[in-house]
């Protein structure tokens, strides 16, 4: 039995919840997964693992052995990195994950140039409007939008984004403009159930107000929400940075700016836990001040009503 293979399975098993899902992050058959973890079990003389119809549940031992399994594999993480020479300059895989416009638009032309500059790493970029979990995924850096949860991770604030009401001038021609956000009801929209919270929520005053158009369109994906109101289908909601050209253009004007609600924050997080590899620094030290000043300097997470820069 290959201990420490049999450590990565169990381990998957732990963070996923079932052998089933394990077997599906590791790519490997249901019946592998479930003879490693048989065998480990027996190597170690003891049952880890109780198995119901959906879920396993952990057994004491299960719970101690976990948390020594991790310690044991990421200690030889960080000695595999050291002898690869990782601690001494920037080499190596570098794992990113992002909000895939988010990723698209600066991510990825910023870690382009950074890639250029340091030509023994690799990057695997993995865009998602799905949260990533960086320390079961292996993930090096992510971008967050939106409040952190209190976490081992480490953060480094590069910005924030605000959540923009908009439609296109054709649209709001023939149809006007809702002055409060109670005159959404009834009204087409282009909606958008991803990244974006749903329902739409606007501020007045000390309190909050839900409202939302009628989804004359309805997709998975901000690009296309933002085509579709381009073309005057209904009234959508983005994250500024999702529409900063279409708002300069005027493709898009912004509505109801006086009632929403606070701009959230935009963080490059990574783990905490042992030494930092350089190739994480690196790409922290070249992404944190570039990526913040494109977003200033495309008025991203800006006050309502500010000038935005060429418009």
């Amino acid at each position: 039995m290959d201990r420490l293979d049999a450590m990565l399975v169990f381990l998957a098993v732990v963070d996923t919840g079932s052998l089933s899902a394990a077997g599906r992050r590791l790519q490997a058959p249901l019946p592998t997964v479930s003879r490693k973890v048989a065998e480990l079990e027996r190597h170690l003389g003891t049952q880890l693992l109780i198995r119901t119809s959906r879920r396993v549940e952990l057994t004491e031992a299960a719970r101690e052995y976990a948390i020594a399994a991790r310690h044991i594999l990421e200690q030889l993480q960080e000695a595999e990195q050291a002898v690869a020479g990782e601690y001494q300059e920037p080499r190596g895989e570098l794992a990113v994950t992002a909000p895939t416009m988010f990723g698209e638009l600066h991510v990825l032309p910023i870690a382009s140039e950074f890639l250029a500059a340091h030509p023994k790493i690799d990057l695997r970029l993995f865009l998602t409007d799905v949260m990533v979990n960086v320390v079961e995924e292996h993930v090096h850096v992510a971008v967050r939008i939106g409040e952190l949860e209190d976490s081992s991770l480490m953060a480094r604030r590069v910005g924030s984004t605000r959540s923009i009401t908009c439609a296109s001038p054709s649209y709001l021609r023939a149809f006007g403009g809702p002055r409060a956000p109670e005159d959404l009801t009834g009204r087409d929209g282009v909606t958008y159930r991803g990244f974006v919270s749903s329902p739409w929520r606007y501020v007045r005053g000390a309190s909050h107000v839900i409202a939302e158009p009628r989804a004359r369109v309805a997709v998975n994906s901000p690009a296309a929400a933002v085509v579709a109101a381009k073309a005057g289908l209904g009234i959508t909601r983005a994250l500024d940075y999702q529409i900063a050209s279409e708002l300069r253009s005027g493709a898009l004007t912004p509505l109801l700016e006086a009632f929403e609600v606070p701009a959230l924050p935009i963080h490059l997080v990574f783990s905490g836990q042992g030494r930092l590899p350089l190739k994480v620094r690196a790409f922290l030290d070249w992404m944190a001040p570039r990526l913040q000043a494109r977003l200033a300097a495309e008025g991203v997470g800006a006050p309502a009503g500010q000038p935005r820069p060429g418009a």
